[in-house]
């Protein structure tokens, strides 16, 4: 197989998993109205952690005191961006729930900054106001409304989690990670649903489908997807092929669910989509600095 193909089948895997993920928040919003989000919460993750766990199993086994802790704090802001996501879903659109989310991408570098006082570039800034903007227009310039928030929370929350699975893959196996992380996710969930007597079997089919989608497709085999994908295609499309996932989730909200956005709102989800490609894009399309002579 020539180069070229390669790249065009990871290509084709990248844009068939950001539609995968644009897809769940039509699928989940549906779910959650027959089955309570903290225990579809635990039964998706908690099945993503043992699929995972099959294959990284001796991995796992390597991992020490160190990566058992780093993966449980990743793991607990994977909680919050899931659970803070999917209780939003019970309070607005799929599509507002999609291009919200997205603004992790936004959010992560202004986090950086912050927390560990990292340089970012202006174009991060332009990113951040221009996606400001575009949350106003998107929630029809009336202030957000609980889902919206809810959504804008969890976009936080995964805003961490990648800053934290950045520090903690630099020192343990990202396989053994995903194990801990995923299983934190789902036993937390299991936990608060079986304490508020939730935890109920799927009631048709079309949840256990949706638990399906979002444990195997969704998460487990996304990941390994994005991993082989990554290997072969280019940084920058790569980046641009993942962003698209609010894109996605707006038209399968569209498609599925009946979701209808104004011209404000559509403006509004536009600013937001050229800010996440922004952020993901520009700064990766840079030449390299020349290295200094002698």
């Amino acid at each position: 197989m020539t180069r070229r193909r390669r790249e065009l089948g990871a290509e084709l895997a990248l844009v068939g998993i950001a539609a995968i993920w644009g897809a769940t928040f039509t699928v989940v919003q549906d779910a959650i109205e027959k089955l309570p989000a903290m225990a579809f919460l635990g039964y998706r993750f908690t099945a993503a952690a043992l699929i995972v766990a099959a294959v990284f199993g001796r991995r796992l086994r390597g991992l020490r005191a160190a990566g058992v802790r780093a993966g449980a704090v990743m793991g607990c802001f994977l909680t919050a961006g899931y659970v803070l996501q999917t209780l939003a879903l019970e309070r607005t659109s799929a599509s507002n729930a999609g291009f919200i989310t997205g603004l992790f991408v936004v959010i992560t570098p202004l986090l950086a900054a912050i927390l560990l006082r990292e340089r970012v570039g202006a174009v991060a800034w332009l990113a951040a106001a221009a996606s400001t903007l575009g949350l106003f227009l998107l929630s029809g310039a009336n202030g957000l409304n609980s889902g919206d928030a809810l959504a804008l929370g969890g976009a936080f929350g995964f805003a961490l989690h990648i800053l934290a699975t950045g520090r903690a893959a630099r020192d343990h196996d990202t396989g053994a990670l995903l194990v801990v992380q995923l299983g934190v996710c789902g036993l937390f969930c299991l936990a608060v649903g079986g304490a508020r007597g939730q935890l109920e079997a799927p009631p048709d089919a079309s949840v256990w489908w949706a638990l399906v989608i979002t444990a195997l497709l969704a998460s487990a085999l996304a990941y390994f997807v994005q991993t082989y994908a990554q290997r072969h295609a280019p940084p920058a499309r790569t980046a641009l092929i993942l962003a698209s996932e609010p894109a996605f989730a707006g038209l399968f909200g569209y498609l599925l669910a009946g979701d209808r956005l104004g011209g404000p709102s559509w403006l509004g989800a536009a600013l937001i989509m050229a800010a996440i490609a922004a952020v993901e894009v520009l700064p990766r399309l840079r030449p390299p600095r020349p290295l200094p002579e002698g």
